[in-house]
Formats: structure tokens, sequence, C-alpha cells
């Protein structure tokens, strides 16, 4: 979004911008300085699929902060929205327009008591004129709030992906696909008009000895036909020698048409850095699931690295993130390499079961195991299988 360089004095009305403020308006095909809505995003399948399951599975990860104050306001950041359901938002929002916001409500001590997510659109970012810094303007929906000027960068938690003004905005990553959705657009009006022509023409009547008919005679004739069709009601129609129904079909170039008409999909997957097979289901066969899994788990890292680089600087406290829950839900292949490291010597029994029991994957309440009593071989006495012991001779 657009950067301002404002002066530090509440007198000064003039702003410069620094970034290019022109919004790409990706489902209209021009320039616009209108603001591009979620909402209007969403309506794509394609990418409704790619953050739905990107900001779903980041805000699935564990956000881990070395301090108990924060991890408390990490895992209960407001009151209008459980903890899954407002990550969610603020990981979707990065995603679609490559800047996230989030205000923090503090106490006269200072202390965060709660946190607001925020839209792109209500907030406008300021450099002041020093460069020491940045403010902002929001506008909340609160009636009681309205707009707050000269907000300081120390209560907005401002998360960015790419930048061009060296950090301070962030860039959409569906900037890139404007081209594409050019084209795809044309595509799909391309194809809407092949199928209409196709479906206008249902057949062709032939009148194998017509020299004779004029055209009224033609379309007259033509309307019978349609007619006859229409009250036969998927029954037989009835034609003389003279004539000769042949119903059009889909030509091979259309039907290519459709099949490419989700081939966006992959131009939206390599933009958000993910394996094609998460996005359709398709993708490259050959590559095994550990491959895929692991390229999905580095493009999670990427996106996870926004939120915990910001968190760590304005909370100044340690916080790490947990992706083990996102990449590997049921936990197995995360039990099957303790079973490896135990196998190895790495770790011992019990503290595989411990780490096992810390995730969840084990309940606390789990007994420890029976240990079986060694049965011990018999010593001496007659063997009844040696033929030669026990017996008169």
């Amino acid at each position: 979004m657009p950067i301002f360089k404002i002066q530090a004095s509440a007198k000064s009305a003039m702003s410069v911008p620094v970034d290019d403020p022109t919004v790409i308006d990706l489902f209209n095909g021009s320039q616009a300085t209108k603001y591009i809505s979620a909402g209007e995003a969403l309506q794509n399948s394609d990418i409704y699929s790619a953050i739905f399951q990107l900001s779903g599975d980041l805000a699935s990860a564990y956000l881990v902060s070395s301090k108990k104050r924060w991890q408390y306001i990490i895992d209960n950041p407001t009151p209008t929205a459980n903890k899954h359901a407002f990550w969610q938002a603020v990981y979707a929002q990065l995603l679609l327009g490559g800047e996230a916001f989030i205000y923090r409500w503090r106490n006269r001590n200072g202390i965060d008591v709660r946190w607001e997510y925020l839209r792109p659109s209500q907030v406008s970012t300021y450099l002041l004129d020093d460069g020491s810094g940045l403010i902002y303007t929001a506008t909340f929906d609160e009636p009681d709030v309205g707009v707050v000027m000269n907000i300081p960068q120390s209560d907005m938690l401002h998360f960015r992906l790419l930048s061009k003004t060296g950090g301070m905005t962030g860039v959409s990553p569906l900037k890139s696909l404007s081209q594409e959705f050019n084209i795809k657009r044309s595509s799909n009006k391309l194809t809407l008009q092949a199928l209409s022509q196709a479906i206008i023409s249902p057949g062709i009547l032939k009148m194998n000895k017509g020299g004779l008919l004029n055209w009224k005679q033609k379309a007259a004739r033509s309307k019978e036909f349609m007619r006859q069709s229409q009250a036969a009601n998927n029954g037989p129609i009835v034609i003389d020698d003279l004539e000769e129904y042949k119903p059009l079909e889909i030509k091979s170039d259309i039907a290519k048409l459709l099949a490419q008409a989700d081939w966006t999909g992959t131009q939206i997957a390599k933009v958000y850095g993910i394996p094609n097979s998460y996005l359709n289901g398709q993708g490259d066969q050959q590559s095994s699931i550990d491959q895929i899994k692991g390229m999905y788990a580095n493009a999670l890292s990427r996106y996870m690295e926004a939120i915990t680089a910001e968190l760590n600087d304005k909370l100044n406290t340690t916080i790490t993130a947990n992706l083990r829950p996102a990449i590997d839900p049921l936990q197995d292949g995360y039990a099957n390499t303790l079973a490896g490291l135990v196998k190895s010597g790495v770790i011992a029994y019990n503290q595989a079961t411990y780490l096992l029991k810390e995730t969840g994957y084990f309940p606390n309440e789990l007994p420890d195991p029976i240990k079986q009593p060694k049965v011990e071989p018999v010593k001496g006495g007659e063997n009844d299988d040696d033929p030669d012991q026990g017996s008169d001779r």
C-alpha cells in the first residue's frame, strides 16, 4: 500500500508518495486507485483454494513465546474471535495484499490487553520527515473510536512480504499475476462465445432436393422442424427422404479451451511457492510424498518468518513457530522419526515416549509398559526324544 512522507508536526498537510500508489485491478484489467477487497479476490476458485490452505495451515502452527505474558496474548488475541479464526484472517490478508495490520490496545501501564485486526483499507502508513520511523492513521469500525491519527509504530503490528521500500511496505503476490488474469479472462470469454454459438445452432437440416426452395421456404421448414422437435419431447422426429438432419458437435479446439480453463491454478501455485498438487490435486507425479511435503513446509516457513520477525521486533521477546501441526497433523511422521532415533540409539525409549506425550500423540495417563517375566529354560532331567535314554537292552 502507499506510504507517504510527512513531517512530525501536526501542522503539515502535504504528503509525498515514495511508493507507487497505483494498484493493479486484477479482475477488471485496468489501472485503478481503489483498494481490492479480499472478498473480490476470493471469488476466484484458484485463489481461494491457495489462500484457504496456506492460511489455515499457518494458523494451525504454534507460536511459542519465551515469556508467559506474551504467550497468553498470542493464544487469546481478541475477545471477538477464537485464536485460529483471528490468525487465519491475518495470514489470509498477508497472502492476499502483501500486508497485514494488528492494532495493540494497551492499558495505562503499556501492557497489551487485546489485539484488533485491521484491514489494509483502514490503515494509511506515513514516514516521518526525519526518517526516524513510521506513523499510522487508522479508521476503526467502532463508532466510539473513529479515526485515530499519528499512531506510533510501536502500537501497530505491521506484517509485510516482499517490499519495494526497504521493508516499510509490502507487495501483494497477486500483483505478478495481472497478465495471467487478463489472459484467463479473454480465454473464458472466447470459450463462452464458442459454446453459445454451438448451442444456438444445434444441428443442420439438409434439403437434398432443396434447389427449388427460396430462403423464406427454407426458414419456414427450419421453424417447422424445431417446432416438431420440441413437441416430440425427446421422442422420434419424422423426416422424409428429401431431408437429412445432422447434429453439431463441439469442435476439438473448443474442447481444448475447456481443458485449459484451469491453467492459472499452476501459475498461482508457482507465485505462492507451493506444489501444484496441493492446489488442484495434479502436478509432478514423479515427486515423492516426502519431497512434496518438504516443498510445502519451506513455503510455510517463509511466510511464518514474516510474522515471527515482526513479533520479535515489536514485543522484544523470542517467539518461535512450530510448523509440525501444519505439515504433519496426525503426527505419524513424527512418531516414525522418533522410532528411528530410538532404534539407532540416539534417544532412549522413555525419552521418545515423553516427547509423544508432550505433543498429545500419547495420552499423559498412558500406563508404563508391563515387563513380561523371563522364562528360564529347564535344565537337567531326561530327554524323551533321545532314543538311547531309558531303554532296556
